[in-house]
């Protein structure tokens, strides 16, 4: 079921009617995607983002203000009650499919053959399957398959 949020219009969105121009003025730019992926790795710290991106400071600082101000990622006091953490809200996890298929495009066109890379797997160690969008009746879906549509 679709998620709404209330909030006021920013006037200096790319393309105000497109969901795609949007997004990617939120999370368009690669750090802040590097740091969504991190959160959904485990990382919590701005040094844990700083250790694992090699984002400068300052740049991290900005990212990680914006991420919450947009509600991607909210503050908290960490466990040991003496820093913040950042973790991922409903909305930065809803980022996942985003992001794995961010890395299985980049698993097929990034690499030659036979170079290293990463890869994610489940819980038991196996490879996730690779994400096939498909409509109602299963069918698959593409560019030859699909137009947008404005909506109200």
């Amino acid at each position: 079921m679709p998620r709404t949020t209330t909030r006021a219009p920013d006037p200096d969105w790319t393309d105000p009617e497109c969901p795609v121009a949007r997004t990617l003025d939120l999370v368009g730019d690669r750090w802040s995607l590097l740091v969504v992926r991190d959160a959904m790795d485990g990382a919590r710290s701005f040094t844990e983002f700083q250790r694992r991106t090699g984002i400068a400071r300052n740049i991290l600082t900005d990212r990680l203000r914006k991420l919450t101000a947009h509600g991607l990622l909210a503050q908290r006091t960490a466990p040991s009650g003496r820093r913040q953490e950042y973790v991922l809200t409903d909305a930065g996890r809803d980022l996942f499919p985003v992001i794995l298929t961010l890395r299985q495009w980049g698993e097929r066109h990034a690499f030659v053959p036979g170079e290293t890379h990463s890869t994610l797997v489940d819980q038991h160690g196996i490879r996730v399957p690779e994400i096939a969008p498909a409509g109602a009746d299963g069918t698959p879906l593409g560019t030859e398959t699909t137009h947008v549509q404005k909506t109200r």
